[in-house]
């Protein structure tokens, strides 16, 4: 082929290649590559020249003389074209080979996403990225760390290659753990081609050749400027320079986890969250059952408190209630005697555990237990000792207490309390304590009101048999008044008919006697009314006692020989003289005597003993003198507590039938009341003796 011949190859291959730099395809590359090769074999063979020097070197070849300088510019151009060709063929294929490692790494990436993003589950998140970088990136083992308040870090996920060990579960120390939280929570990454060539700490390497690592690429795992772990690679085969697209990667990646386990973590708060609410649920059903069973118990004993005023009936519901909804072992009520310092189990219901019914417990036994109840306070406790009868238990104390404010009639006071015993280990909660709390006082309520009820029937039977002595009263004072003035009447008109002076002088003397009598009821009806308002007027004397009481006692020895009675008087000639008022005294000391031989039996006795008593300590008085007076006849026991009551009589021991207005005894009650002194009577054995104390007022 000719120079011009060349020429017009190459203008054509121009022509047919223009810009023959911006070829699009590869396929155009090589056509245009192998165009060049033919038009450089051809000029070589016109020339002379081998085409594979040519199209080897870089030197032009000789050209024949007479076209040499053509020659030469036509081969430089071919040269420079071939060159061109094969850089830009070069760079395509480097191009294309970067292409393809994106686009696999890309799929893997996209592949790594869709599962990150398909799973709440942070275990499996972790594990399917740890596998996807590894198969993506070839390496010997990938693993992520998760940092351990003040316990290092640990390997939670791994994909590793055999022969290399297994790290999953290793655990790094604080010192190293906290050396990398330092460095990596600033979201730096760090690339180390060669571990023995980078300045690691001691420490830290050391623990990378027990690794078996050589390279690594860590990354960190940062969610809103928090630290949840790193993503590491580890080469163990050998060195290996990381590029940037791995880099990249990887970056990537640990975003896409970290979005994921922050999702996990929002969705298992939220499984959470949900688990708690179906559990608040459940509770808040159960507590509200529980609060039904509470409210209906609650009305059944209101129901019984409101229709029964039956304290022992509604006590034993409230015991049998509590035991049989709470579940307990036992539970029982006990009344309190404050008076005698005694708590009696009276209501009991058991389940599982030995009776304590009718147990009286002193209460100075217990100090702490029964002064805290007795304020109004509850508690519970558990055995520290196990109890012989019931073993270990856990018990609550709550007062049955009657509030001054809201209890008209009654004082404030406990009256009792319950005990709940359960199983040992139980512990009684505030709702159940409140509940127990509300039982006690509709315990305390029926008590009330029992007690209430029964106050009033008292007070009904009271003023039952107040009226029915008011009756008899008034019978009897009108019959006693009826009686002298019936009797006057008469003396008066036997004494108008009668003309014998002897018979005169008897209806005379029975017209005196009447009157004294009809004087002497006014008077003591009078005097009753003046000590009951306390102006009866006393006038303090010394008596001389051996002197004085046979003065008193001479006038009713004719009435005791009458009927055929016996008298005994011991007054010591030693006494010490007595201040008091003497006519106050002997108005008593003649109204004891006077029912003495009033109510005694014909042939028995009457005795009088008088003695000298000290005072006690506590007493103003210097000293007391003490009137014991006898008499064989008893009185019942029933009548016994009434017989110094205004207008009571004991009409089956008044076997002479003397009547009378029954003021005797309730006057020298007040006579003796007015001296300072007490009255007390006792009757036992066929006797009856009433025993004055009379304070000496010097």
């Amino acid at each position: 082929m000719s120079n011009g011949n060349l020429h017009r190859d190459l203008l054509h291959a121009g022509a047919e290649h223009p810009g023959i730099g911006h070829l699009e395809g590869y396929a155009d590359l090589e056509v245009a590559l192998r165009q060049v090769d033919q038009l450089l074999a051809s000029f070589a063979s016109e020339n002379g020249v081998d085409s594979r020097t040519t199209a080897a070197n870089s030197v032009s070849p000789a050209l024949p003389p007479p076209s040499q300088q053509q020659g030469e510019d036509v081969r430089d151009a071919l040269l420079q074209i071939r060159a061109n060709l094969s850089r830009v063929l070069e760079s395509y294929d480097q191009r294309v080979e970067q292409i393809q490692q994106q686009s696999a790494q890309s799929h893997s990436v996209a592949n790594i996403t869709q599962r990150i993003r398909q799973s709440l589950d942070p275990g499996e998140i972790l594990n399917s990225t740890v596998l996807e970088v590894q198969q993506a990136l070839q390496a010997d083992r990938v693993v992520i760390h998760s940092f351990e308040e003040d316990a290092g870090s640990v390997v939670v996920a791994e994909a590793v290659v055999s022969p290399w060990r297994s790290l999953l579960g290793d655990r790094t120390s604080q010192a190293i753990a906290e050396q990398r939280i330092a460095y990596f929570r600033q979201g730096v990454h760090r690339a180390i081609d060669d571990v023995e060539q980078d300045d690691y700490s001691p420490d830290l390497l050391a623990l990378l050749k027990q690794q078996q690592v050589q390279a690594e690429l860590v990354i960190p795992i940062l969610r809103d400027q928090q630290l949840l772990g790193l993503l590491s690679v580890h080469q163990c085969s050998g060195v290996r320079h990381w590029q940037t697209h791995e880099v990249d990667l990887l970056r990537y990646l640990s975003e896409q986890v970290a979005i994921a386990l922050q999702q996990s973590r929002l969705y298992q708060q939220a499984q959470q969250l949900n688990a708690d609410l179906e559990q608040q649920i459940v509770r808040r059903a159960e507590q509200m059952e529980r609060v039904l069973k509470y409210e209906s118990m609650l009305k059944r004993i209101t129901d019984k408190v409101r229709d029964s005023l039956d304290e022992s009936q509604i006590l034993q519901a409230a015991v049998q209630e509590l035991t049989l909804v709470l579940g307990l072992a036992g539970c029982n009520s006990a009344l309190y005697d404050l008076e005698e310092g005694t708590s009696t189990i009276r209501y009991e219901y058991t389940h599982s555990i030995p009776t304590f019914y009718g147990r009286v417990a002193q209460m100075d036994d217990s100090p702490d237990i029964y002064h805290q109840l007795k304020q109004g306070l509850y508690f519970q406790f558990c055995s520290l000792y196990p109890n012989p009868q019931r073993g270990r238990v856990a018990m609550l104390a709550c007062p049955i207490f009657v509030d001054a404010n809201s209890s008209e009639g009654m004082e404030q006071a406990v009256l009792g309390d319950l005990w709940l015993i359960h199983r040992k280990e139980y512990v009684f909660n505030e709702f159940e304590i409140r509940m127990v709390q509300q039982v006690a006082n509709q315990c305390a309520i029926a008590i009330r009101q029992a007690r209430l009820y029964q106050a009033a029937q008292a007070q009904v039977s009271e003023l039952e048999r107040l009226n029915q002595l008011k009756d008899q009263f008034l019978s009897t004072v009108s019959h006693e008044l009826r009686t002298p003035i019936a009797n006057v009447k008469m003396a008066i008109h036997m004494l108008k008919t009668t003309p014998s002076e002897a018979k005169q002088k008897q209806y005379l003397g029975i017209l005196e006697s009447e009157l004294a009598r009809e004087e002497e009821l006014i008077n003591d009806l009078l005097d009753l009314q003046r000590l009951e308002e306390s102006v009866f007027p006393i006038t303090v004397e010394r008596i001389d006692l051996p002197n004085w009481l046979p003065a008193l006692v001479e006038p009713f020895r004719t009435r005791i020989s009458t009927y055929q009675q016996t008298l005994e008087v011991s007054c010591p000639d030693d006494l010490p003289p007595l201040l008091t008022d003497p006519t106050i005294l002997r108005r008593i000391l003649a109204e004891l005597m006077n029912n003495a031989c009033k109510y005694t039996p014909k042939g028995l006795g009457i005795a009088i003993e008088v003695l000298h008593a000290p005072p006690n300590d506590d007493e103003e008085f210097a000293s007391f003198t003490i009137f014991r007076l006898h008499n064989q006849a008893e009185i019942p026991n029933t009548e016994l507590p009434h017989i110094f009551e205004k207008f009571y009589r004991v009409l089956q021991i008044d076997r002479y039938k003397h009547g009378g207005t029954g003021l005797g005894l309730a006057l020298v009650q007040k006579l003796v009341e007015q001296l300072s002194g007490t009255i007390s009577a006792d009757s036992a054995d066929g006797w009856t003796s009433f025993t004055v104390k009379i304070p000496s007022r010097g």
